[in-house]
């Protein structure tokens, strides 16, 4: 049975739910982050980033950031992002248990730290739960052909009862 879980699907599905779904069935939580929207006005306008252990929470991105760093309409806060989820991951690696990242995807990509840090904690011997993304990217598509990599797809046949069978196979691993 592989370590390391990846969670996959079209946005909007429910992977984020799922992650935070698993953080609370789950006991022995090592640490990492989700992502969530940032509304404004009923739109949505940019991305947070916050910590499952701590709590902190920073901006991930949002549309009036000033950044060289763009991913659609939004321009990515990078040193928020360190400060909070790059930081969530090096906690983590110091503890032992599962830890679960939201997300690997364009955003989090351009922090090269994050990219170090995330490979090191699939070199670790914790497992790892992460949403990542569909679309194509070097990084990405490298983590998902692992061979100590699971890729799910998440869908709406399946969402409501993929984080407890994510529990199950973790806590077959333990």
């Amino acid at each position: 049975m592989k370590r390391n879980i990846f969670i996959s699907g079209r946005p909007g599905i429910g992977k984020t739910t799922a992650v935070l779904r698993l953080s609370k069935l789950m006991l022995n939580i090592a640490g990492g982050f989700v992502t969530e929207e940032i509304r404004e006005g009923g739109k949505r306008r940019g991305f947070t980033v916050r910590d499952l252990v701590t709590g902190a929470e920073g901006r991930l991105a949002h549309a009036a950031h000033e950044s060289d760093h763009v991913v659609g309409r939004y321009r990515v806060d990078l040193e928020s992002f360190e400060e909070v989820g790059v930081r969530a991951l090096e906690d983590a690696l110091q503890r032992d248990g599962l830890i679960l990242v939201d997300e690997v995807g364009r955003m989090e990509l351009f922090s090269l730290e994050f990219r170090r840090l995330f490979t090191e904690c699939l070199d670790s011997d914790q497992p790892v739960v992460a949403t990542i993304m569909l679309k194509q990217e070097p990084y990405a598509d490298a983590i998902k052909r692992r061979d100590d990599v699971e890729l799910v797809t998440i869908d709406l046949a399946n969402r409501d009862t993929l984080p407890n069978k994510i529990q199950a196979r973790l806590q077959a691993l333990a």
